[in-house]
């Protein structure tokens, strides 16, 4: 059967915009090539045109030189319209660049937004607020415990705060009458202290009281201090 009526052929997938524009972009250059040929052409004849005296050799050049303008401006017209294609084509891969960005921009969202539904589903407002209570009564018991922990002991609880500052009065009151009662005179004086003396060296006489009388009830003569 395939013999007769022949096989499908499979065809050829389109081209894209950007082997499009490749293959504009190579017959663009190509039309550049040709139009630099034509100019060195031209400079050529002019310099021929500019040595040749007027006559019939200086107008056949010059019939040379009109056939090489026409056909470069054949060339350029034919490279202002691949680079208006060229154009045309960059502004549909920009706007198709744009769309695709912004499906993927799109699958993205839908993406994001069905993990944020699903994440929704387990966090709830009511346990929320369930948390920050029990927080609340954590903190109020650790704060209790704390305070319980800090308590001193042997301390009365119905002491009377007036009471204590009145006996603190009365203890500075004492306090101020002693220091005044004491004469000035028992009250140790540092320069005093400072330049008290020198001790004595040697032996030292006996006080009044404890010195020897002879008959008469004079002092007698220590033995030690008699010559011999």
């Amino acid at each position: 059967m395939k013999k007769i009526f022949g096989a499908k052929k499979n065809k050829d997938p389109p081209p894209t915009i950007q082997d499009a524009t490749d293959r504009i972009t190579k017959r663009g250059d190509t039309v550049d090539e040709k139009i630099k040929k034509l100019d060195a052409e031209l400079a050529r004849y002019k310099e021929q045109i500019k040595k040749t005296r007027p006559g019939p050799a200086q107008e056949a050049v010059k019939a040379r030189a009109m056939r090489v303008l026409k056909q470069r401006r054949m060339y350029e017209g034919q490279r202002d319209m691949l680079y208006n294609q060229t154009y045309n084509l960059d502004q549909v891969a920009f706007a198709s660049e744009g769309l695709k960005d912004a499906q993927q921009t799109m699958t993205a969202m839908k993406a994001a937004n069905k993990e944020l539904k699903g994440m929704m589903k387990t966090v709830k407002l009511e346990d929320i607020d369930s948390m920050q209570d029990e927080m609340m009564d954590l903190m109020d018991v650790s704060n209790e415990i704390q305070e319980t922990l800090g308590r001193s002991y042997n301390v009365p609880d119905d002491i009377d705060e007036e009471e204590l500052m009145g006996e603190l009065d009365a203890l500075e009151a004492d306090m101020d009458f002693e220091s005044e009662s004491v004469p000035s005179y028992l009250q140790p004086d540092q320069e005093s202290e400072l330049n008290l003396p020198a001790a004595p060296t040697g032996h030292a006489a006996a006080p009044p009281h404890q010195q020897q009388e002879d008959e008469l009830g004079l002092p007698t003569v220590p033995q030690a201090s008699i010559r011999t």
